[in-house]
C-alpha cells in the first residue's frame, strides 16, 4: 500500500494496511490519500419520530460516503429521548440500522421544554446532554444541569439562544435582511447566552461545549475563557467558514439556525479555526423534506444537510487556496471531537483528492437535498470509507 499523502496516525495506517491485505478491493493506490474517519459531534438523523425526513440507516450512510466513522445525534425527536426508556427506542434502532459508529445525546430537560431536569443519573450511556435546538433560558435550571452532569463526569452541549432576543427572525440582522425587509437574528441572542453559561461553568466546574458558534463576539469570548482555563470548546459549520450573509438567496436551502452572519463573523470564525479557539467543525446535518426547504427563506424550516459536502467544500476553500493545511483539517473534523468526547477512531476513509466535480443534491445519500453549496465546484471525492473493518461506503455501489 502506497500512502500518496498521509494525515494519519500509524494506528490509522495499520488499520488501512491490515484491511487492504485481506480485501478483495482493488484500488491504484497511487492516486488516492488515506484520512482517518471523521467524527462529527452534531448531527441530526430524525429517528425515531421524524423518519419521513432521515432514518439512522440514510444518515449514516450518508456520514459514511462523506467519509464519517462516527456521529453524535442531537435529542430533537419524538420521544425526546429524556428517559432511559425513550433514549433506548433510538439505541435499539442504532444497534439494528447504523452502518458507522453513532453516539446519541440525551436531552438536558425533560422534553426539551427547559422545565425538569432528566434523570441524569440513569442516563450516563449517552455521549453527552444537550437541549440542541434550544436554549436552556432558566440560569438555575442550567447551573442544577451543569452540577448534576459535573458529577457524573459528563459533559453540558448547549445550543446558545436568549429567546427574548429573537422576535421572530429568521436569517442574521445584517445588510442582506435590512434590503430585502426580512426580520433578523441578532448576534446578541447568540454570544450572550454564552457568557452566562461561562460564569455558570466557571462556578461549577462543568465540561461544557458550545454549539455551531456564528459571531465574532463569540469567538472572542470562548478564546477569553480558555485563557482563564475554563472547561470549555466549541464548533462551528463548514458554511459559516465559506460563506456569509451576502451569499444569501431567497431560497430555503440558505437557512438554518444560527443564520449566516457577516463577512467579519466568517474571517473571525476562520481565525478562530486556525488558532484553535475553535476545536473542531461540525455539519449541523439537518435533513427536511423538499417541501419544508421549499417555502422559500422567510417561510422554510431551519436546517441544511452537510455530512456529504463538508469535507470537499472545506479541502476546496481552505487547504487548496493554502489557509490552511491539511494535517490542521484533520485535527479539527477528526482527532479533536474524537478526543474531546472520548469516542474512538475506528476508521478510516480514501480520497482521490485531483477529483473536481460539482455538487449535486439529487446524487446524496441523505434524504434532504438541502444545501447552500448545490452547484458548488470542489475537490475531492471519497472513494472508500472502512469502519471497524468493514467496507460501509465505496464509491458506485
Amino acid at each position: 500500500m502506497d500512502e500518496r499523502i498521509s494525515t494519519c496516525n500509524d494506528a490509522i495506517l495499520s488499520m488501512a494496511r491490515e484491511f487492504f491485505s485481506h480485501s478483495p478491493i482493488s484500488f491504484d493506490f497511487s492516486k488516492y490519500t488515506v484520512l482517518p474517519g471523521f467524527c462529527d459531534v452534531h448531527v441530526h438523523f430524525r429517528e425515531p419520530g421524524f423518519s419521513y425526513k432521515e432514518t439512522i440507516k440514510t444518515g449514516s450512510m450518508a456520514a459514511a460516503r462523506g467519509g464519517y466513522s462516527a456521529v453524535c445525534t442531537m435529542p430533537n425527536l419524538n420521544p425526546v429521548p429524556d428517559s432511559p426508556e425513550h433514549l433506548k427506542i433510538q439505541t435499539d434502532l442504532i444497534e439494528r440500522d447504523a452502518v458507522i459508529s453513532v453516539y446519541p445525546y440525551a436531552s438536558i430537560t425533560v422534553g426539551e421544554m427547559g422545565k425538569e431536569l432528566v434523570p441524569m443519573e440513569s442516563m450516563t450511556s449517552a455521549i453527552a446532554f444537550s437541549d440542541d435546538g434550544r436554549g436552556v433560558q432558566s440560569d438555575s435550571m442550567m447551573r442544577s444541569a451543569m452540577e448534576r452532569a459535573k458529577s457524573l463526569g459528563k459533559m453540558i452541549v448547549a445550543h446558545c439562544e436568549v429567546n427574548d432576543l429573537l422576535h421572530g427572525g429568521y436569517i442574521h440582522a445584517g445588510k442582506y435582511c435590512i434590503d430585502h425587509g426580512h426580520k433578523g437574528i441578532c448576534s446578541e441572542s447568540e454570544y450572550l447566552q454564552i457568557l452566562r453559561d461561562l460564569q455558570l461553568v466557571k462556578e461549577t466546574g462543568c465540561a461544557y461545549h458550545v454549539c455551531h458558534i456564528s459571531t465574532k463576539e463569540s469567538v472572542q469570548i470562548i478564546r477569553r475563557a480558555k485563557a482563564e482555563g475554563l472547561d470549555v470548546t466549541c464548533e462551528t459549520g463548514p458554511h459559516y467558514l465559506v460563506m456569509d450573509d451576502s451569499d444569501l438567496q431567497e431560497e430555503g436551502r440558505f437557512k438554518m439556525n444560527p443564520p449566516l452572519r457577516s463577512e467579519k463573523d466568517r474571517e473571525a470564525l476562520l481565525e478562530g479555526l486556525l488558532d484553535g479557539t475553535i476545536d473542531m467543525v461540525a455539519t449541523d446535518h439537518a435533513p427536511h423534506s423538499a417541501d419544508e426547504k421549499g417555502r422559500g427563506l422567510a417561510k422554510s424550516a431551519f436546517g441544511v444537510v452537510g455530512l456529504e459536502t463538508a469535507f470537499p467544500v472545506l479541502y476546496t476553500d481552505l487547504v487548496k487556496t493554502g489557509i490552511m493545511d491539511l494535517d490542521t483539517l484533520m485535527e479539527r473534523m477528526s482527532y479533536a471531537p474524537a478526543r474531546r468526547f472520548g469516542i474512538p477512531i475506528e476508521g478510516f476513509s480514501l480520497w482521490d483528492l485531483e477529483k473536481q466535480y460539482p455538487i449535486d443534491p439529487e446524487k446524496f445519500l441523505t434524504m434532504g437535498r438541502a444545501t447552500p453549496f448545490a452547484g458548488k465546484t470542489v475537490y475531492g471525492e471519497n472513494q472508500l470509507t472502512v469502519h471497524r473493518g468493514q467496507a460501509v461506503y465505496q464509491i458506485g455501489k
